[in-house]
């Protein structure tokens, strides 16, 4: 195509719309073998790559190497992990958007596309817009669903030089469609079918097994970066087959392909048992899509921590976990397993300009992988080793564009990476680095609101004679522990107390900010001198007014302390618990109305009950009695009996032991308020 050429590329392609909405096709490749491409030919314009931006956006993508790349679209990257360049240009005319203009060229680290050569990809662009927007007028919309063309090869040139005919090693020449356009005769023997003509020939259809799926990403890595490749192949079906050791050579019109013997390679993707699934296998998968699943129920840091060692290790074989959290420019370790006792403490609190696997892999927004030991010492001389046999990965964790960590993966003996596991590795990375960031901000969350809880919630209660109050609030220890129950005593009158307890649906500072207003509105109506059914009617008004889009439960009893007379009103909440002075405890049965925040016409009725002295009332919320899976008229029930069991005095241990017998279990979905309303007097 004119565009490669344009702009020193070496590659290129064109995708077009199709008959499916929203849907991209590949409709022509020049420069790749289209066989090593398939996963790329379709096209979402939703994705996060760069082909469907440029379609989405109208505006061109220039990404000068792999670098920018991994920024923008580290999916891109995770598939493709090869050092180039590529321009994206979309193929407009008007309002009409074709498709995308693509090409492929060597990478220029830090140096931007040229203005001469984005000029030139938008003049070819536009010719091409130009065309199709005639087919269009004409009446044959351009819509591709096919197979990508390719342009036919150039004949091929003259015959193999006898010197090379000569040479033990095979040698082949290929063009850059992957067919074989030069055999020297030892290549010729490595054909499945003895004198199977190999010229013309696709090289793995006429060589099936360098079509393994394990080497496929080393001849995209030769056809992408140009750069040359070795790897080790076997020539046949495991266990059987012969070793042999493979290297690729690319040049501007195809790449030289040599075939020698070797030895049982240590390091290949799949061969020693590893866990990989570069072989392709449905089980190898379940463990990384269970990390995804499990990572979505994970809420602290330390959960996804812990979910990433129980499935992401064992479905790739590691042994060794640490996770390094960024902040203020520095990782520090927050989660380890697997290494030496100590050995990670010198690696805590880093800083970013430190040259460490693990920094660079977050600052450059690479995954690192090193087969052995050895590689790993190489690449950074005098760099610290828990052990000199092993693999290691270390993988960027960076969320919608910002950094969070790094992650480090360890493997006890040395293994390949093949292309799927790098790429499901640096796919999971982005899940685990989204989980992290949901973390952080939970936390935030969680603790501002514990903070906004504490303030709200009363500090004291009244001490007056004839009654004694005593509160208790606990949090709930799974999700957002902080949520909208909340307990209250006012002094309504010389002898009047208003004893109030209340629930807003939901978690989080919202439910806790809407808490504090239902509060304080309770509070101000009952100290105007309200009635009770007042007071409750007012601040479901208020409630609907505010329109948080919450509602709340309330329960509101008036408590003349001399004579013990009650007036209560319930809105949607529990029923109390009155525990005689003999120890008798019954469920009240208090008329009531709706939640608050639902209706505006609703009325509250008023129940009278007497509080004899030596009577402990009391009042809670659902979370105290309810327990997923199980009907809440049992756990009233249990709350009975122990309230029954109880000494009323002192007051406050009644209280610990009745919220604390609830606080005992070990998720607890839901906060709890008690609050214990005893009037002096004889006891029993």
């Amino acid at each position: 195509m004119s565009a490669v050429e344009a702009v020193g590329g070496y590659a290129g392609g064109v995708y077009l719309r199709t008959r499916t909405d929203g849907l991209l096709r590949l409709a022509a490749l020049e420069g790749l073998p289209g066989r090593l491409f398939r996963p790329w030919w379709r096209m979402h314009v939703n994705r996060p790559y760069p082909v469907a931006e440029a379609f989405r956006s109208g505006q061109a993508v220039h990404l000068p190497d792999a670098e920018s790349a991994m920024r923008r679209f580290p999916q891109l990257t995770a598939g493709l992990p090869f050092t180039f360049g590529s321009l994206y240009e979309p193929v407009t005319a008007g309002d009409e958007r074709f498709g995308v203009l693509m090409v492929l060229r060597p990478a220029t680290p830090g140096v931007a596309v040229e203005p001469e050569h984005r000029e030139r990809m938008r003049n070819v662009a536009a010719r091409l817009a130009a065309e199709l927007a005639a087919l269009t007028a004409g009446g044959e919309p351009v819509l591709w669903d096919g197979d990508p063309f390719s342009p036919p090869p150039p004949v091929p040139r003259g015959g193999a030089e006898t010197a090379v005919d000569r040479l033990a090693q095979a040698v082949l020449s290929m063009d850059r469609q992957g067919r074989i356009r030069y055999a020297n005769a030892a290549a010729a023997a490595l054909s499945a079918t003895e004198g199977r003509p190999l010229l013309g020939e696709v090289l793995w259809e006429a060589l099936p097994w360098l079509g393994h799926p394990a080497y496929e990403d080393h001849f995209r890595a030769v056809f992408m970066a140009r750069e040359p490749v070795h790897f080790v192949a076997r020539q046949g079906h495991p266990p059987a087959g012969t070793w042999l050791s493979v290297g690729l050579y690319p040049g501007p019109d195809g790449v030289t392909v040599t075939v020698g013997s070797a030895g049982s390679d240590r390091y290949a993707p799949g061969t020693e048992g590893s866990g990989s699934p570069a072989e392709g296998s449905s089980s190898a998968l379940y463990r990384p899509v269970a990390l995804a699943i499990a990572l979505t129920e994970a809420v602290t840091a330390r959960q996804v921590s812990a979910v990433v060692t129980e499935e992401l290790l064992p479905a790739f074989g590691g042994r060794q976990l640490a996770i390094y959290l960024l902040d203020e420019r520095h990782l520090h370790l927050a989660w380890e397993t697997g290494f030496p006792r100590g050995f990670l403490d010198r690696f805590d609190g880093v800083g970013l300009d430190v040259r460490l696997p693990g920094v660079e892999t977050l600052t450059t927004g690479r995954p690192l992988f090193f087969e052995s030991m050895e590689h790993l010492a190489a690449a950074y001389p005098g760099i610290p080793l828990d052990t000199h046999v092993g693999a290691r990965a270390f993988l960027p964790l960076i969320a919608s564009g910002r950094p969070v960590g790094s992650c480090i993966l360890g493997f006890d003996t040395p293994r390949g990476f093949g292309a799927e596991e790098r790429t499901v590795l640096t796919a999971l990375a982005g899940l685990i680095a989204q989980a992290l960031e949901r973390a952080r901000r939970y936390d935030s969350e969680a603790a501002l609101a514990r903070g906004l809880q504490s303030a709200l919630l009363p500090h004291r209660l009244p001490v007056r004679d004839h009654v004694v109050t005593v509160g208790r609030y606990l949090p709930g220890t799974v999700g957002m522990d902080v949520g909208g129950d909340w307990y209250d005593v006012a002094e309504t009158g010389p002898d009047t107390l208003a004893l109030v307890i209340g629930d807003v649906q939901g978690h989080g500072v919202a439910a806790a900010a809407t808490m504090g207003q239902l509060r304080s509105a309770v509070r101000a109506f009952a100290l105007g001198g309200n009635a009770p059914e007042q007071v409750v009617r007012g601040t479901n008004r208020l409630l609907i007014d505010l329109d948080p889009g919450q509602i709340a439960s309330c329960c509101y009893v008036e408590l003349d302390r001399t004579t013990g007379r009650a007036r209560a009103v319930r809105a949607g909440h529990p029923q109390p618990l009155l525990r005689h002075p003999g120890g008798r405890t019954e469920v009240l049965n208090l008329r009531g109305g709706v939640v608050l925040g639902v209706d505006a016409a609703a009325s509250y009725p008023v129940t009278e009950f007497a509080l004899e002295p030596g009577a402990l009332l009391a009042l809670y919320t659902d979370g105290l009695v309810e327990v997923p899976g199980t009907d809440i008229d049992a756990g009233v029930e249990r709350l009975r009996v122990a309230l029954a069991a109880a000494r009323p005095v002192p007051l406050t241990e009644t209280a610990d032991r009745l919220a604390g017998g609830a606080g005992a279990t070990g998720d607890r979905p839901d906060d709890i308020a008690l609050l214990l309303a005893w009037r002096t007097g004889p006891t029993d």
